[in-house]
């Protein structure tokens, strides 16, 4: 084999190793066609999603606690329906770390004023994991109430669980 081509090659496997770590370390895993995919690489690791429950009609004693998917307290509000995409949504739930009135104004601002109306939206986190004989336990942790007016955060969560990240 030419010795010049093995540096050559050598070369271009660490410009693109080079690119690879740049483009997916600034971006937290998620710069396609590069993107990281949980349901083949973390398969069996904890997950988090979210979701938006319509909790208009229900009381507040009701809504900030913690319940399992299957026994859910109320109906999912299809995001799609009302211009919100899902995994935009998804990952501003998941991954914002320090929930600043700013944030809390931007996430009152992607539901719109004219969806929201009288309605009592709740921005929820979704936790799966796997448990004991290969099942998996999926909860919904109540995070955020919007409403028209305002967003609340749940008084039943420690406060780092809003405010844990770096500015």
């Amino acid at each position: 084999m030419d010795h010049s081509f093995a540096k050559k090659g050598i070369k271009i496997i660490g410009v693109i190793f080079v690119i690879y770590v740049g483009l997916v370390a600034t971006h937290e895993g998620e710069f396609w066609p590069f993107s990281i995919y949980p349901m083949f690489s973390q398969a069996g690791n904890p997950w988090t999603r979210a979701i938006v429950l319509n909790v208009t009609d229900l009381p507040d004693d009701q809504i900030w606690e913690k319940h399992l998917f299957s026994e859910r307290v109320a109906e999912p509000v299809p995001l799609k329906e009302h211009g919100i995409d899902q995994i935009d949504f998804s990952n501003f739930i998941s991954k914002t770390q320090n929930w600043t009135p700013e944030r809390r104004d931007a996430l009152q601002f992607m539901f719109g004023q004219n969806n929201l109306k009288s309605q009592r939206w709740m921005a929820s986190k979704v936790e799966g994991k796997l448990i004991e004989n290969d099942s998996v336990v999926v909860e919904i942790k109540p995070y955020l109430l919007v409403t028209a007016d305002t967003v609340r955060m749940n008084p039943t969560l420690d406060e780092s669980e809003y405010i844990s990240g770096e500015e």
